[in-house]
This record gives C-alpha cells, sequence and structure tokens, in this order.
C-alpha cells in the first residue's frame, strides 16, 4: 500500500500536478487516493526526505515555492546530468528506442492540435526523457535525475500554465535535434540538444518571474 501511494504522489510531482506552494493535507490526500492516512502520512514523509516536498513549522507539508535561486539551481543540475545521461545514451541507443521516439514525438505533434492540456504534455515529455535516459545503462545517473525531475515539479508546471511559442520553435522542436544527434550516435551534439530542451522552459519562466517582480507593487 505504501509503495503504491508514494509512486502515485512521485508520479503527481513529476508531472507538475500540484501547484507551487500547494498544501498537502493528509486527510484529503487520503481520501484521494482511497486509503488510510498512514501510508498517506510516511509517503509524504519519504518525499520530505528527498527534497520533493517541505515540511513546514506547523507540521504541515507543502509543494516547495518558486524562487529563483532554486530555479537556476535545478535547471544547472539536470543539464549537467541529464546531458551527461543522453550523451551515454548516444552509444549504446538502439533502432527500435530511436523508432519508438519518432513515433511518440510524430503523435504528440499530432496531438497538439486536439489536446493541449498540461497533463498530455507531462506525460508525453516524461517518456521521451526517460526512454533515452535509461539507454544510458547508469544506474548511479538514473536515479539522480528522477530526483531532480521530482523538484522540478513545480517549475514544469508554471512553465506549462505560461507556455507560449514566441521563439517561433514547435512544442517538440529541441526533441526532434535530440533525436537527431541520437542517430548520428553524436555525443556532444545529443548533450547540446537535452541542455537546450531543459534551458528553453526554464528561460522562459526566468523571463515570466523576473517580470512580475519588477512590476510588482
Amino acid at each position: 500500500m505504501l509503495d503504491r501511494v508514494y509512486r502515485s504522489l512521485r508520479r503527481s510531482l513529476i508531472e507538475g500536478t500540484f501547484d507551487a506552494g500547494e498544501v498537502l493535507r493528509i486527510q484529503e490526500v487520503a481520501a484521494r487516493l482511497e486509503v488510510s492516512t498512514m501510508p498517506v502520512r510516511e509517503a509524504l514523509g519519504r518525499l520530505v526526505s528527498e527534497r520533493a516536498l517541505e515540511a513546514l513549522p506547523n507540521r504541515s507539508i507543502r509543494v516547495p515555492l518558486l524562487t529563483r535561486p532554486r530555479l537556476d539551481e535545478v535547471a544547472h543540475a539536470r543539464a549537467l546530468v541529464e546531458g551527461e545521461a543522453a550523451a551515454l545514451a548516444s552509444r549504446r541507443i538502439g533502432p527500435g528506442t530511436l523508432s519508438a521516439l519518432k513515433r511518440e514525438t510524430d503523435a504528440y505533434d499530432r496531438l497538439t492540435a486536439r489536446d493541449g492540456s498540461h497533463r498530455a504534455r507531462a506525460a508525453y515529455n516524461h517518456a521521451f526523457h526517460f526512454a533515452i535516459y535509461r539507454e544510458a545503462g547508469s544506474s548511479v545517473l538514473l536515479p539522480i535525475i528522477e530526483s531532480l525531475w521530482l523538484q522540478s515539479g513545480p517549475f514544469i508546471r508554471a512553465a506549462a500554465e505560461i507556455y507560449d511559442n514566441d521563439d517561433g520553435l514547435s512544442a517538440t522542436h529541441h526533441h526532434w535535434r535530440i533525436i537527431e544527434a541520437l542517430e548520428r550516435g553524436d555525443a556532444e551534439r545529443t548533450r547540446r540538444a537535452v541542455g537546450a530542451d531543459i534551458d528553453r522552459a526554464f528561460d522562459l519562466l526566468r523571463q515570466r518571474l523576473s517580470f512580475a517582480q519588477e512590476t510588482a507593487p
């Protein structure tokens, strides 16, 4: 039971289901998942230890707030670690995985014309990236990446809510560049393409968060 509750909450955090600063009340979460409060309490405590959630002095638990220092730190760490995993994957990835990445990305391009929901974007994005990172064959890097995605949840949600294509690029532009680099077996190009994909979302947040601070009364 604990594992099921933990996996459900973890997935929700990775996909940015919760708002930054949102307080997670044990009884409400238990009711939504149709379980007792005990596994929820334990799962939330585990996520606090993983820095995906924050324990407050009043013993409540919340999703971390969006701050510029945290944004910069998470973005930098993700680019470094995920870039390395993708570079390793470029030397090992097989034609079957590449074909699957193309099919999923093409299907997502078609989906965006009908369903631009955050949940659809998040599910596709997670599946795309982790299909690549698993190909790195690293039992060390993958758990680190999973932890970083947990910490990225509030940023992923915020970026999705203010997403636009003012830069003239499609939602999957960088994903196609990643696939192209993987097909070439070019580790450095793959690393750069993954970094550009991560930076696009975080740069959007930097612009909007800075703007909000500058115009705040």
